[in-house]
């Protein structure tokens, strides 16, 4: 019984990884098609006529700019958080001071701000400090809203640190700041793991702030950007599929090289005592 339980299992798992990669499948076919074959044919037919011009196409729209600002916006802005965010968990949770329920309460008060009701003060006080059209209005934001998460994810592991560790290295000399970088931030790195793969996914994937307050091409991230692709009369749906594929490349690297690491630091940081 226990061996047909694993049998079924398994194929219930095996479904639903079919249908999770079947979306995958059919908008890399899609990225190889031209208009005509697109609306035409089945939408998981071969491509009778494999268009791999339509990635030169993408690339040549500026597609490797709008590549490398989600890039660097989002490679700055999980260093921010992370950083940022072990700072602030380090000093709830290790240090004894009397507002620290209260500030901790105050940063999850966060978790409940929808983003739509923050984007017109935002926007407000972009403009104000000469932030608007500029790359990092997007990592001040990206910062801010995902520090309430990325600390909710620190919290569980480091109450679980033993304070041995702090008070021996206490005891030899070690100052406080030393203690953090040295000692502290390096024990976090199976949680961190976890943050920079849940930061990285809501950073490289946002549209609405991006589209809210960047309008060069030149800033533009691949979510925005790919809207250079739709035009009034015509557009390259074949063109549209390759920016997506291209986008989609880093979220499955990164699944695929740090998932054992994800689920790590999930449980890690899960267990209390």
């Amino acid at each position: 019984m226990n061996r047909l339980g694993y049998i079924f299992l398994y194929l219930c798992l095996g479904l639903v990884a079919v249908f999770q990669i079947l979306p995958i499948v059919w908008l890399f076919l899609f990225s190889l098609k031209g208009n005509r074959e697109i609306f035409a044919g089945s939408p998981f037919a071969l491509p009778q006529e494999w268009k791999w011009e339509n990635y030169l196409t993408v690339w040549q729209g500026g597609i490797g700019t709008y590549f490398l600002n989600s890039v660097w916006i989002t490679v700055v802005a999980i260093i921010l958080t992370s950083l940022l965010a072990s700072m602030a968990t380090f000093a709830i949770t290790r240090m004894q001071w009397k507002l620290s329920s209260l500030v901790l309460g105050l940063f999850m008060v966060g978790l409940m701000i929808p983003i739509h009701s923050a984007i017109i003060p935002l926007f407000n006080m972009f403009l104000n400090v000469n932030l608007i059209d500029n790359p990092w209005s997007i990592v001040i934001t990206y910062t801010a809203y995902n520090l309430p998460i990325t600390m909710m994810i620190l919290l569980g592991f480091y109450y679980t640190l033993p304070r041995e560790i702090e008070e021996a290295a206490i005891i030899d000399g070690c100052s406080i700041h030393r203690l953090f970088f040295r000692i502290i931030l390096p024990m976090t790195t199976p949680v961190l793991s976890t943050i920079v793969i849940i930061n990285m996914i809501y950073n490289w994937n946002e549209f609405v702030f991006v589209n809210t307050f960047i309008s060069s091409d030149q800033y533009k991230t691949l979510t925005v950007g790919i809207q250079n692709f739709i035009g009034q009369y015509m557009t390259d749906w074949g063109a549209i599929g390759a920016t997506l594929i291209i986008s989609l490349l880093p979220i499955l690297l990164a699944f695929i090289f740090f998932s054992n690491k994800v689920v790590e630091g999930i449980s890690s940081s899960a267990v209390k005592g």
